[in-house]
């Protein structure tokens, strides 16, 4: 089991500046092993800034972000390049998948990139395929998929390394809403199950409830950081439970498909129903952020 207590990701009062614009203005948080967190604000509020300096794309002007142990705002460009390629997994809005290459490629590439034999590679992308029950994508180029199934063979592509963390980047944003609930199951299920830690960006609040926290930023600063209920979502059998804040009644109760396919060994609880509570209606989380 996953100690979950244990910190994967830090910021030390990490601060960003572009030009005269301050994104980050000192922002200092903790995401454990395992957790799966949805970073919120309105446009403009810090919270990509915030998702690349986590993953080591930006490195902040003040302050210190950390990855298991190692100051990654202190390693050198290819450090961090490296520490990319091999701990951690990228999920974009618009999956950018080489249009030139078949599913199985796009995802082996990952592996290629760090010296992989080539046919090694390619058994691991078809494992990963198989595993989220994407075998029949396995032959397509992106053109000849729909966005879901693009966004499907992405996800497989930030898990075949078996990364340690998952940054996810609006990833339901260029779907429709029962496509996005549909991509979210898989993400969320998938990364449980491999035991890494998810951060999601997003801007709607239907996403950020499949995680199991909630980082809410706004004007650079840490506006709320509050802990889920993590049966929104499909978990794993052996996902920790019962220590979390239960915001169900404050939370907008959401369909999801329930026609589904869920992986074997995967299910999903039921969801909260009936009204919110009028006490209820102040808390942020229960409204879609602007």
């Amino acid at each position: 089991m996953r100690d979950m207590s244990t910190p994967l990701i830090t910021t030390s009062d990490i601060v960003k500046r572009f030009g005269t614009v301050t994104a980050l203005a000192g922002v200092s948080i903790n995401v454990s092993v395992g957790e799966s967190v949805a970073i919120m604000g309105p446009s403009g509020s810090g919270k990509s800034t915030l998702l690349h300096c986590l993953s080591g794309v930006l490195v902040p002007d003040q302050g210190s972000v950390g990855f298991g142990g190692t100051e990654v705002s202190r390693l050198t460009d290819a450090q961090r390049s490296h520490l990319r390629l091999r701990e951690l997994g990228f999920v974009f809005q618009d999956s950018q998948l080489i249009p030139e290459l078949p599913a199985r490629e796009n995802v082996a590439l990952p592996l290629m990139l760090t010296g992989t034999p080539t046919r090694s590679a390619l058994r691991a992308a078809d494992e990963t395929l198989a595993r989220l029950g994407l075998t029949d994508l396995m032959g397509r180029r992106p053109a000849q998929m729909s966005g879901g199934q693009a966004q499907r063979v992405a996800i497989a592509r930030a898990l075949v390394s078996s990364p340690r963390a998952i940054f996810a980047d609006e990833p339901s944003g260029a779907l429709d809403q029962a496509t996005g609930h549909e991509m979210m199951q898989l993400l969320t299920a998938a990364v449980s199950m491999a035991g890494a830690t998810l951060v999601v960006v997003t801007h709607d609040v239907n996403v950020a409830r499949w995680c199991s926290r909630l980082i809410e930023i706004r004007d650079g600063l840490v506006h709320s950081d509050r802990l889920l209920n993590a049966e929104h979502g499909p978990v794993a059998p052996h996902r920790p439970r019962g220590s979390e804040i239960d915001p169900d009644e404050c939370l907008e109760s959401t369909s999801v498909p329930r026609s589904i396919a869920v992986p074997s060994g995967w299910f999903l609880p039921p969801r909260p129903s009936g009204p919110r509570p009028p006490h209820c209606a102040p808390d942020p989380c229960t409204t879609r952020l602007p």
